[in-house]
């Protein structure tokens, strides 16, 4: 079995960095945080994290303009939660955002 790597603190701090001014930048980070502990279960984030982002995602809904906001539903966010298809960027962008946050 494969030992799992801790949540790398760097990581969830550029998030919020990333992301406090910037709505439209919840996006993707949403769907890499979900690809990492969806797919990879390998969490970069932690629960309440992506909660709080989920939230933020949908209190800012009409005013969210990304490109990939079509890949989120409303019953997602608000399960707190992710089932649907990835896009193409968002490997190469987790790993990309892994190697830069590397403990």
């Amino acid at each position: 079995m494969a030992k799992k790597r801790t949540l790398n603190k760097g990581i969830e701090k550029a998030c919020i960095e990333t992301c406090s001014d910037k709505a439209n930048m919840y996006v993707p980070w949403y769907l890499m945080a979900a690809y990492a502990y969806y797919v990879e279960d390998d969490p970069i984030l932690t629960d309440n994290m992506f909660d709080k982002m989920a939230q933020r995602i949908l209190t800012g809904w009409d005013d969210i303009d990304h490109v990939h906001k079509r890949y989120l539903t409303k019953d997602m966010l608000e399960a707190g939660t992710y089932l649907g298809e990835y896009p193409p960027q968002v490997e190469g962008a987790l790993k990309s955002v892994r190697d830069t946050y590397r403990d």
